[in-house]
């Protein structure tokens, strides 16, 4: 066996500590994997809180079972726990997807599950959307240094590319959209609610989060992107 075998088949660094998240794709090992979580919850909270520059990781120890010394043992730095967030932020999202059920769906219904997926998911998990718009003013730098996310991501495109390409066959949906379209579209319109929920309710003295909001706001976003997708706005015809 050779030594760099050796090395990743224990799970250590060449310098004999644990491998760090950033070292072993954003999984430290030797590590349990309730205090694992229990870090990673809190740190996602005090991430969304204050930002990457303003997380703080004593903080986080404070509020764990854990020291500051062990969570940098562990995870490298503080940039290598943030990425570590934006992993499980992101695999989140895929694991709430249902494609088994999409899949079985009429293109016209499935289309619509997919906008109500996103639309709930992201009420449901605000920290997500913050996250996001976190690492927008970063410029995505330390998204790129987490392949594991473009990896995990895939499948948001691919629902839309197997609902698409049904809806097209069957001259229901316009053909000039392409998936990675609808995620963008139906994301926007799903996460700004979330992340200017309290800019829009100390200036137009709304909230949406209440519910007859929330329940409208759910129709009319069904409705705009079926209006938008299918031909002639044909969004009641046959499914």
């Amino acid at each position: 066996m050779t030594l760099e075998r050796s090395v990743a088949s224990t799970g250590r660094s060449r310098s004999g500590r644990p491998k760090s998240a950033s070292e072993n794709g954003g999984r430290p090992t030797g590590l349990g994997e309730d205090t694992q979580a229990d870090i990673l919850r809190v740190a996602t909270e005090e991430f969304v809180a204050n930002g990457l520059s303003g997380a703080r990781v004593d903080a986080i120890a404070e509020r764990t079972r854990t020291t500051k010394g062990m969570i940098y043992y562990y995870f490298g730095s503080k940039e290598a726990l943030y990425i570590a967030v934006l992993e499980r932020a992101y695999s989140s999202i895929r694991s709430a997807e249902d494609h088994a059920h999409i899949a079985q769906l009429a293109p016209v219904d499935a289309a619509k599950a997919l906008i109500e997926a996103s639309f709930d998911f992201h009420w449901k998990n605000p920290h997500i959307g913050r996250l996001i718009s976190i690492e927008n003013i970063n410029d995505a730098r330390y998204l790129e240094q987490a392949p594991r996310i473009r990896e995990q991501n895939v499948t948001a495109v691919s629902a839309w590319e197997m609902v698409l390409t049904a809806g097209q066959k069957a001259g229901l949906f316009r053909n000039d959209v392409k998936p990675v379209d609808m995620h963008a579209f139906v994301s926007s319109l799903c996460v700004f609610r979330v992340t200017n929920r309290a800019t829009f309710k100390a200036i137009f003295d709304i909230d949406f989060a209440e519910q007859a909001v929330r329940d409208r706001h759910r129709t009319l976003i069904v409705s705009m992107v079926l209006e938008f997708l299918c031909i002639n706005g044909q969004s009641t015809g046959p499914t």
